[in-house]
């Protein structure tokens, strides 16, 4: 074997063992850095979706069709109203959340808000109802807009007001969601 192949060996084996102590980090110590690489999801798939430090479920509130008291975060129990569909959004990158009333998700103006933040009364699936579900860690994911902030569960979940945010733009354990998808 030559030097050049030998440290090129050496090289990727360091990398790996890298990426595999980053990927068994705590939450708590999640790298303050945007993700790389959008999750893998069949679409259409439906998932009910989990905040990752309480590990509280998602609530479309009324199933959807809403602007205002939009989605909970106080759920045990994952019910309809706790349920999404992932809907792929055409461009192999982003993907619709749709209710289960059949309306979608939306970031309102793309993100980058701490109130008036999600809709969930777009029967089309537009631009500002595109999110990006990236796998951050083991078994977290971020939901990033279409402009690149990622949503929040404020406190963590647990919530009925002041529930999502979508000013983050580093993802720490509070921008991370859980996805059971069936």
């Amino acid at each position: 074997m030559n030097l050049r192949r030998a440290f090129s060996v050496a090289a990727g084996l360091v990398f790996c063992a890298a990426g595999v102590i980053g990927l068994s980090q705590p939450a708590s110590a999640v790298p303050s850095r945007p993700a790389s690489a959008a999750a893998t999801f069949a679409t259409p798939t439906t998932c009910s979706i989990q905040t990752f430090n309480t590990r509280n479920f998602l609530t479309a509130v009324g199933g959807g069709g809403r602007t205002t008291d939009v989605i909970h975060t106080d759920a045990t129990v994952a019910r309809s109203w706790e349920t999404f569909t992932l809907v792929d959004a055409g461009d192999g990158v982003h993907v619709g959340i749709k209710t289960v009333s059949g309306n979608f998700l939306t970031a309102v103006g793309g993100g980058g808000r701490t109130t008036d933040v999600i809709h969930s009364d777009a029967t089309v699936l537009r631009s500002w109802e595109k999110f990006s579900v990236i796998r951050f860690g083991g078994d977290g994911f971020a939901i990033q807009t279409v402009n690149g902030h990622f949503l929040t569960a404020v406190g963590g979940g647990g919530r009925t007001t002041d529930v999502i945010h979508s000013d983050a733009t580093q993802v720490q354990a509070w921008e991370l969601f859980l996805f059971n998808c069936f």
